[in-house]
């Protein structure tokens, strides 16, 4: 699954610790999110998305494949 949590990011002026902080997570896990090592709970996703005011198909891109 992609996602644009970095390009979000950037538009925002926020770093990955502050994310993980708003979202109860370690910056490790936002680095594995990123990269696309790690895809997250549902609940973590919306987490995720609310911080950016986005919905969470505007911010995890699902790829059409089973992974």
């Amino acid at each position: 699954m992609n996602n644009r949590i970095r390009e979000l990011r950037s538009q925002s002026n926020m770093t990955q610790e502050q994310l993980a902080e708003f979202v109860g997570v370690s910056r490790q896990s936002i680095i594995a999110i990123e990269n696309q090592r790690y895809n997250p709970s549902l609940e973590l996703a919306y987490k995720i998305s609310k911080v950016f005011c986005k919905s969470i198909e505007e911010v995890f891109i699902f790829d059409g494949e089973a992974e």
